[in-house]
């Protein structure tokens, strides 16, 4: 885990902070996204509050686990990706330098942003931890309430704006590794999920992919654009188990022993139907397995070989 290491070593004390508020990703989805971003000067206060943020986002951290498209995180891991591997490097050209053309100097320049990037740089070392914004960076949410606070035992409106900072982030970058809090927040914003949407078009263009079955319509129209199904195309493709000729044998002689009612057509091609298409999915990510203890049959999220 050498980020991981490597942040948690960092002396945030003496650390300079600076706050930057980006609008985006814009753009057609196929496209790489843009981001336009505002720095915007903070107090004291605001800059210890995003150091204790961020400390403790990282004293949560106990487990980093290789980013793939069907791995989960918990409350006490993060997933780890190569920057290059996404938009990221877009992100920090945009967040790069305050120039003076850069800073926030109204309102606007903060309301609708879709995120702020926390910007923390320690002698040579520059950590970004970005974080979704809340409702209350929305123009429409700002228009639609008062704000009060409450001081010598009564309430008093107070009209200035007002911007909510979270007590963690979604995701932070260092140098080439991105550590991934929050998956979906991370893929939406560096649009990671046009990256899959993109996978699963060459998928289906990939001739040893179309080989594998009768018609493959029905199996395209069941993953549609949902974000898990897209994810679990784009594994199939990666593991490619439809073109190891001795995976799909194996597949036709032992899927009833594992509970399957895949149907082949005389050839050994897939025949889909929309009855089957989870099965096949199952079936093609090597998701279903027996226990070699229980000899019970299940369904796992995701698979890590485990070398002996």
């Amino acid at each position: 885990m050498p980020a991981l290491q490597d942040l948690k070593a960092l002396d945030l004390a003496d650390a300079q902070v600076t706050l930057w508020a980006v609008k985006g990703p814009t753009g057609p989805a196929a496209e790489v996204p843009r981001f336009s971003g505002r720095w915007v000067d903070t107090t004291e206060d605001v800059d210890a509050a995003l150091k204790e943020t961020f400390a403790a986002e990282l004293a949560r951290i106990e487990e980093v686990i290789e980013y793939g498209l069907l791995a989960q995180n918990n409350e006490a891991s993060a997933l780890q990706i190569p920057t290059d591997e996404t938009h990221g490097d877009l992100l920090l050209d945009e967040v790069a330098a305050e120039l003076a053309g850069k800073k926030a100097s109204q309102v606007n320049h903060l309301l609708n942003s879709k995120f702020y990037v926390a910007k923390f740089i320690v002698d040579d070392q520059i950590a970004f931890a970005v974080r979704k914004t809340e409702p209350s960076w929305k123009t429409k949410k700002a228009a639609s309430f008062r704000n009060l606070y409450f001081a010598d035992q009564q309430l008093a409106i107070d009209d200035r704006p007002h911007f909510e900072l979270s007590k963690t982030f979604d995701f932070i970058i260092f140098g080439d590794t991105i550590l991934v809090r929050n998956k979906g927040v991370f893929e939406s914003l560096l649009r990671y999920k046009s990256t899959q949407r993109e996978d699963f078009v060459d998928l289906q263009a990939e001739q040893e992919f179309l080989a594998a079955f009768v018609d493959v319509a029905p199996l395209v129209a069941y993953v549609g654009d949902n974000k898990i199904q897209l994810r679990r195309a784009c594994a199939i493709r990666e593991k490619g188990h439809y073109r190891d000729a001795e995976f799909m044998q194996r597949l036709r002689a032992n899927q009833a022993e594992y509970g399957l009612v895949i149907q082949f057509d005389d050839g050994g091609r897939i025949i889909v139907t929309p009855e089957t298409c989870a099965q096949i999915m199952k079936a093609l990510l090597d998701h279903r397995l027996k226990s070699g203890f229980s000899t019970l049959v299940y369904d796992v999220q995701d698979t890590t070989p485990v070398q002996v």
